[in-house]
């Protein structure tokens, strides 16, 4: 008996993780922790020297160009641009605008997308994986060519102005919302994601009396967490970062995304400091997004790649 006790303790730990296996030899680690600081600098220092520089007036930043000064915030240090900013344009109104055409892009196109993506996924539909596969197609196809047909065909569109009903989304928020409500990579990274859920989940919610609509609200989604981060964060990047189409489409600073608003400052007398502030502003929320969703946005990125 103590020698079959004896024995199987000896198998388990000959089969018991190492915690030195698989660790790399010192210089390997070293290599790896260099690697990892040279991308960091490649990515990061041109962010460093945006937000310092907006704190420089002109004359020392093109002064500290030659020298890791460029970096550093030292010298004649001041909030003047900032202040300039607001000043020169009605920022405060651009950037409203701007978090409320993205959170409105975000939120319906999360709700409209998962739903496109579990009916895809879950539900038996004929042609199903043809409809799908239309949908990944349009991918290939780059905005800028549907830009000008897209232009008209919203200028055709009613809408109601709060006092009647005039023709085209021109000059609105709406023209900046509901053409990029639906995407198709958003529908099909619900898709990967909804498809890797167990289905005897839906056969036993279907067996309770539940409809595919309470299966998608209670049941689906809630285990969706980092698919949602992932296309929140990817949904609103380019939302917060539209610049041809608003060009295109609004004339009046009351509904003109932040985005635009930058062009107000390469104007005769170009302020490099204030356009590095402008600049910094607009990339805080951006930040503030990633930092809040960055663990279940690798998660998603990590579960697809082990997926595939």
């Amino acid at each position: 008996m103590s020698a079959t006790i004896r024995d199987i303790a000896d198998i388990e730990t000959a089969h018991a993780p190492n915690p030195r296996r698989g660790r790399l030899p010192g210089w390997g680690a070293a290599l790896t922790l260099a690697a990892k600081i040279l991308l960091a600098l490649v990515f990061g220092l041109p962010l460093v020297f945006m937000i310092v520089s907006s704190f420089k007036p002109d004359t020392q930043i093109f002064g500290d160009l030659g020298g890791i000064q460029a970096f550093l915030p030292v010298g004649n240090i001041s909030l003047n641009n900032y202040v300039g900013v607001f000043d020169r344009v009605p920022f405060a109104q651009f950037l409203f605008n701007s978090v409320l055409i993205s959170v409105l892009t975000v939120g319906l196109g999360l709700i409209v997308n998962s739903l496109a993506a579990f009916a895809l996924s879950r539900i038996r539909i004929p042609g199903g994986r043809i409809a799908l596969g239309v949908i990944l197609a349009t991918l290939i196809v780059p905005f800028e060519v549907m830009a000008l047909p897209l232009l008209w065909e919203v200028n055709q569109l009613p809408y109601f102005d709060g006092s009647q009903i005039v023709q085209g989304w021109l000059d609105t928020y709406t023209v900046q919302i509901v053409p990029f409500v639906a995407s198709a990579f958003s529908i099909f990274l619900f898709y990967q994601y909804f498809d890797s859920i167990p289905r005897e989940l839906d056969e036993a919610a279907r067996v309770d009396g539940a409809g595919w609509f309470r299966i998608y609200r209670s049941i689906i989604m809630p285990l969706a967490g980092p698919a949602i981060a992932t296309v929140a964060i990817l949904t609103f990047l380019p939302a917060w970062n539209q610049y041809l189409w608003p060009l295109m489409v609004t004339q009046s600073e009351a509904v003109r995304p932040a985005m635009v608003g930058i062009d107000y400052f390469k104007q005769l007398n170009t302020s490099w400091g204030q356009i590095m502030a402008y600049a910094s502003i607009i990339t805080i929320p951006v930040l503030a997004l990633f930092v809040a969703f960055q663990r279940s946005f690798v998660n998603s990125i990590a579960s697809q790649g082990l997926k595939g």
